[in-house]
C-alpha cells in the first residue's frame, strides 16, 4: 500500500488486504479465503459446488447498520487477474485511516465492489464469532426470535468460528489474566461456575492454541497488559497483529 498506515504492534503494513491475492490463482475455478483468525470447524466442500459466480459471502450478523454488510472473513472466489488489479488500484491510494486501523479496510473494499452482486451465504453456520457466546440476546444469529438458544447446538452445526471478543486479543497471543475473568462468559451471573457457553469459548481458545504449539510448532505471544489495551492506550490492532515474536516451540517445553 503506498500510503498505507503501520500496524502499530508489528510495525508492518495493515495485512488484512493480503487476502486479496487470492484472485491471482486463475489457473483454479474456485478458492475458498478464509481470515487467520479463524477455526475451522468442519469441510466446507460444498462450496465448491455453489452456482456459478464471482463471489459468494456470509453477511456481518454481528454489524448494527442495515442491510448487514458482507463479511470477508469467508469468500468463495472465482479467481480473475482483472479483479486482482482492480483491487491494487484501490491499495495504491491507501485507505481510510479509520477503517485500516480497525482491520476493516479489507471489508470496506469487497463490499464497494460486491455489495449487490455476491451471492449472499447463510452466516449460520458460515460465520460464528466466539463473542456470541457471551452475548446475552442471540437474535440477530439464530435468525428467529422464536428459538430458543442452546450453546452447544449451535456449536456443532457451525462449520467455523472467527475470534472476535475485543478488548481481549487473538488466540495467538496469551490471555491478560484480568482480561479473562472480566471478559468470559458470565454464565447467567456466575464467576466460578460453569456453563455451555464458558465451555466451548474456552476450548475455542485452548484449542488453536495447542494446534499453533503441535502443528505449527510456534508457541502463544507474551500477553500485553490488560490496562493497556482496555483503556485505549494501544491501537486495536495492537492485539491483531499476526507477526510479532514468538519463540518456537522446541525453543522451550512450555506454551
Amino acid at each position: 500500500m503506498a500510503n498505507g498506515f503501520a500496524d502499530q504492534w508489528t510495525g508492518t503494513w495493515d495485512k488484512s488486504v493480503t487476502k486479496f491475492m487470492a484472485f491471482s490463482l486463475a489457473y483454479y475455478d474456485r478458492v475458498i479465503a478464509l481470515d487467520s483468525d479463524i477455526t475451522l470447524l468442519q469441510p466446507l466442500d460444498e462450496l465448491f459446488l455453489l452456482p456459478q459466480t464471482p463471489m459468494a459471502m456470509p453477511r456481518a450478523y454481528w454489524t448494527d447498520s442495515k442491510p448487514w454488510p458482507l463479511t470477508s472473513m469467508l469468500m468463495v472466489i472465482k479467481p480473475d487477474l482483472t479483479e486482482l488489479q482492480h483491487f491494487k488500484d484501490e491499495l495504491v491510494g491507501g485507505g481510510n485511516n479509520m477503517l485500516v486501523n480497525a482491520h476493516r479496510f479489507d471489508m470496506e473494499i469487497v463490499n464497494e465492489r460486491f455489495e449487490y452482486s455476491a451471492l449472499v451465504l447463510p452466516h449460520r453456520p458460515y460465520a460464528l464469532l466466539t463473542g456470541e457466546f457471551r452475548r446475552k440476546d442471540h437474535t440477530a444469529y439464530l435468525g428467529n426470535p422464536q428459538e430458543k438458544w442452546d450453546a452447544e447446538k449451535v456449536f456443532k452445526e457451525a462449520k467455523l468460528v472467527h475470534f472476535s471478543d475485543w478488548p481481549l486479543p487473538k488466540p495467538w497471543i496469551m490471555w491478560p489474566t484480568e482480561g479473562l475473568q472480566e471478559m468470559q462468559p458470565d454464565c447467567g451471573g456466575s464467576l466460578q461456575g460453569s456453563c455451555a457457553e464458558r465451555r466451548i469459548w474456552k476450548h475455542l481458545y485452548d484449542d488453536f492454541r495447542h494446534r499453533r504449539r503441535d502443528i505449527c510448532k510456534l508457541l502463544s505471544v507474551p500477553a500485553p497488559e490488560w490496562h493497556s489495551i482496555k483503556s485505549g492506550e494501544h491501537a486495536h490492532n495492537m492485539t491483531e497483529g499476526t507477526e510479532h515474536a514468538a519463540p518456537h516451540a522446541e525453543e522451550s517445553g512450555s506454551s
